[in-house]
């Protein structure tokens, strides 16, 4: 392009020079040759100009057409960096921001792919590990109808749990369970949770603990709190050690589910961070489980925290009443 303008612009500027001096030298050659003999280097050394100021400005026309045509040849492939840059034209500007937007439209994109990619093989891994370590029991204990029997049922529950994790995760709104929050037995999850990993933990030679208040009831989805009480005690396997106690209890407005382990606790340094991504207490860690808990919790309006760095305790406040329950009682009451 840069190219073609320059020979446009240049072929422009002679003929207009041309144009310009050939009368006056037709002038100066009946009056004077020597008037002739000045005039025609003059005349060359004119064109020369202009052949030179037109490379100038085509360069300067031009640079912004090819800083946006590269920019949109980068985000055909996938590159999505922007253009970063405005030129003082209006309809430049106007090209180079719809770029721009449509760039970190693709960022977000981009980064919500990775991001469910990353999500998804943490927590399918959970669930997983669980119908595996089943599966061994089964096989382990095939000569016992009646292991089997409570096995398979139990590995046929953790399967219809993995087919809902795959389901929230390929859900539209990349929510666990949007849309399902209900009134649920707090009871009947956690019950679940130690059913699952009561396994792994044998196998460690440690045991779980439930204590507390009975019949609690919360107002979440039953997949995102089951994926947050075992990322808890995931992570109280993994990184803690002793006995696990799993601790009930409610205030006015939540439940509160207390998770706790007798090991070193949360490093100093990372309690301020301990809930980000890729932020881990071991270097073989991936800091996802934290993150991916208090995201869950939070969707369904309840929280995550570190109640005690050591020995370590998590605690997870959920809702015992719909969003605005409160507000609308108090507009409701009494005068």
């Amino acid at each position: 392009m840069r190219g073609r303008l320059w020979l446009s612009a240049a072929a422009v500027a002679v003929a207009a020079a041309l144009i310009a001096a050939v009368p006056l030298l037709v002038v100066a050659a009946k009056r004077d040759h020597y008037l002739l003999a000045l005039g025609l280097p003059l005349l060359a050394g004119a064109i020369l100009l202009a052949v030179v100021f037109s490379g100038a400005v085509a360069r300067w026309a031009a640079r912004p057409v090819e800083e946006l045509a590269e920019a949109a040849g980068r985000l055909g492939t996938g590159d999505p960096r922007p253009v970063g840059r405005r030129y003082g034209v209006t309809e430049l500007d106007q090209v180079a921001e719809g770029l721009d937007s449509a760039s970190r439209r693709v960022t977000a994109l981009l980064t919500a792919d990775r991001e469910l990619a990353i999500d998804a093989s943490h927590q399918l891994r959970t669930p997983l590990t669980a119908l595996s370590m089943r599966l061994e029991e089964m096989i382990a204990s095939a000569d016992d109808p009646d292991v089997v029997r409570e096995e398979g049922t139990a590995a046929l529950a953790q399967a219809e749990r993995l087919v809902d994790v795959v389901s929230q995760l390929l859900s539209p709104a990349r929510r666990v369970g949007a849309g399902s929050a209900g009134r649920i037995s707090v009871d009947r999850i956690v019950l679940q949770q130690i059913t699952e990993w009561e396994p792994a933990f044998r196998r460690a030679g440690r045991k779980m603990v439930l204590i507390g208040e009975s019949r609690l009831q919360a107002y979440v989805t039953p997949g995102g709190l089951a994926q947050v009480i075992a990322t808890l005690l995931d992570n109280a396997l993994m990184h803690g050690k002793g006995t696990v106690t799993i601790r009930r209890s409610q205030s006015a407005s939540s439940v509160v589910i207390e998770v706790e382990d007798e090991g070193d606790g949360v490093p100093a340094e990372l309690v301020s961070r301990i809930f980000e991504r890729s932020v881990s207490g071991r270097p073989e860690g991936t800091g996802l489980g934290l993150a991916l808990a208090r995201t869950m919790a939070t969707a369904d309006g309840g929280r995550i925290v570190l109640a005690r760095r050591k020995p370590p305790v998590f605690a997870v406040f959920l809702p015992r009443n719909p969003p605005g329950s409160h507000a609308k009682a108090s507009r409701s009451g009494p005068a």
